[in-house]
């Protein structure tokens, strides 16, 4: 029996949990074409070809955020939707981090930057503020590492 299936093709993925030295988390907004909404995520994107996925993490947060520095750790790695891609995405903690230069978006960004306490995070998440399905695969990976705080007992 044959079938048509809808798959595509991307590149590797990034994303960046960006904690400055006072355990802020850097976080941006921006708009989403796919859901046309406005979305809370932390920084991230593609892999460019033959490209490190720890130089691409170190990349976007420096393009999106203006942040950089500090220790990046690599938490995990998941497949974002293995029915219609075969790409991975890899979650970075980047520890340490500082407001180095402004943003360098790409066309068609337009990012707002911002922080707030690590410890808002799980409220951020319960109160479904933060909805994007990577960026609460990344927070899972933070939580769950010996990295991660898990505050009062709740994530």
């Amino acid at each position: 029996m044959e079938h048509d299936f809808h798959l595509i093709d991307s590149p590797n993925w990034v994303n960046v949990i960006p904690l400055t030295p006072d355990n802020q988390v850097v976080l941006i907004r921006q708009y989403r074409f796919g859901s046309r909404s406005v979305t809370l995520e932390i920084p991230g994107g593609l892999v460019d070809p033959h490209e490190p996925a720890e130089e691409a993490a170190r990349r976007e947060l420096m393009e999106e955020t203006g942040y950089g520095g500090g220790e990046i750790i690599l938490l995990g790695q998941v497949n974002p939707n293995p029915a219609l891609f075969g790409n991975a995405c890899a979650t970075y903690l980047a520890q340490g981090v500082t407001r180095l230069s402004g943003q360098r978006q790409d066309d068609g960004e337009d990012i707002e930057v911002f922080t707030r306490p690590l410890a808002d995070i799980p409220a951020l998440i319960r109160s479904g503020e933060i909805e994007h399905a990577m960026v609460l695969a990344a927070f899972s990976f933070y939580f769950v590492s010996p990295f991660g705080q898990i505050l009062g007992g709740k994530v």
